[in-house]
């Protein structure tokens, strides 16, 4: 009995020790992660210091942890965060399987060519490398968040226009995977890929010569933007391009890209460099420096008067001045009509913003008001913005990708 005593006190005493050691190792890894969170909000809060303040010591901080929830920081938080030490990467994002069904399309017509793809700063594929570059804020939702707010629409950030996209860049990259642009018929149809890249164009829209595929008529930009559009109808599965293209002289195109990647099929490509062009290591602006420049790009210099078409929708007769100010209505209806004038006419949404803050103001300095019924003004308002539009587009529009 004094055995089984004894035993009982030793069993206990082993059990205690354990639970000693248990708790202390939990303890350890308790403090292990305090510091590493510590460490992490030290270094963001060197990060968002204003730039004019950092010190060296914060120039040279390690890029922000894959462990930190930096997805919750606000957005200003965020725009002080420089591209290059954003968490993010291509595997587990929302283009992951895209990129994947874009390999099986090509696989499925026989292509042995799978161009490489990194994240860079926007939408392109370089010259003399075949491979793909994909904007960053696709690789997480709360950069597709922070760039519709900033940007008003996200490029590629649907299932539909994500594979639109890539299909097109997929065109530029096996163009110079095989050099087709040096074939004698390729010259004929599409013309020479060595004229010189437009600042902007101005597209015809009912010409037939052209494909249809991305926004805005982007096929007549450029030759080699016109093989790619080809090439992007010609991959997409089900696009039924014979019948949709009968009697167009784009046909001629497509029945040459067709016979093209006949050829080609089973081939490995002449070119096979996989360099990656300004990638996501090499952006050391912020967010906010990155979206100051875009909203730029997209900023149009507008020769516009508006006070005749604006008369025609609102009006100035003291009758209707208990009725709602055509500011307040443009205001209302702002965001609809933007992006369904968008939708129509390719142009970007922010460009479009433009038009209608300018109409808003000039709807403020000459006191319009709502004289007819909702849905009639409405038309009317969007009648206006797409003519104004168009002359955007008659006069050239820079909306060119490299």
């Amino acid at each position: 009995m004094g055995f089984s005593i004894v035993n009982a006190q030793a069993k206990s005493e082993k059990a205690q020790i354990e639970r000693q050691f248990f708790h202390a190792k939990a303890q350890r890894k308790t403090q292990r992660r305090k510091r590493e969170r510590q460490f992490c909000l030290a270094s963001l809060r060197l990060f968002f210091a204003p730039l004019r303040e950092k010190t060296a010591a914060a120039r040279i901080l390690p890029t922000v942890s894959y462990r930190f929830p930096w997805h919750r920081l606000s957005d200003e938080q965020l725009l002080d965060l420089r591209i290059c030490d954003l968490p993010i990467k291509i595997k587990g994002s929302f283009l992951e399987p895209h990129i994947k069904r874009l390999y099986g399309e090509l696989n499925s017509r026989g292509i042995r060519f799978k161009p490489h793809v990194w994240l860079a700063e926007e939408w392109f594929s370089p010259d003399r490398v075949p491979g793909i570059a994909i904007p960053f804020y696709l690789a997480h939702p709360r950069l597709i968040k922070l760039e519709r707010k900033q940007m008003l629409e996200v490029e590629g950030g649907t299932d539909t226009e994500c594979l639109r996209i890539l299909r097109h860049e997929a065109g530029h990259a096996l163009d110079t995977a095989f050099r087709l642009h040096f074939k004698r018929q390729y010259r004929e149809l599409f013309g020479s890929f060595a004229q010189p890249y437009p600042d902007f164009y101005k597209p015809k829209p009912r010409s037939r010569r052209f494909v249809l595929h991305l926004p805005a008529w982007y096929a007549q930009a450029h030759p080699a933007e016109d093989f790619a559009e080809t090439f992007a109808v010609w991959l997409t599965p089900r696009s039924q391009w014979r019948r949709r293209y009968r009697g167009w002289p784009a046909l001629q195109k497509l029945e040459y890209i067709d016979e093209l990647m006949t050829s080609l099929a089973g081939t490995r490509p002449r070119n096979r460099t996989r360099t990656k062009v300004e990638p996501l290591s090499a952006l050391k602006v912020t967010l906010r420096e990155h979206y100051r420049r875009k909203r730029e790009r997209y900023d149009f210099e507008w020769p516009a008067v508006y006070d005749r078409d604006l008369n025609r929708i609102f009006s100035d007769d003291p009758r209707h001045k208990s009725k709602q100010s055509a500011a307040i209505f443009l205001r209302k209806v702002r965001r609809e009509v933007r992006q369904i004038v968008a939708e129509g006419t390719g142009v970007h949404q922010y460009t479009i913003d433009h038009v209608l803050q300018n109409m808003i103001d000039r709807c403020k300095e000459l006191k319009l008001r709502v004289a007819t019924p909702f849905r009639e003004t409405r038309r009317r308002v969007m009648i206006v913005l797409t003519v104004q539009v168009m002359n955007v587009l008659h006069s050239g529009y820079h909306r060119i990708a490299v």
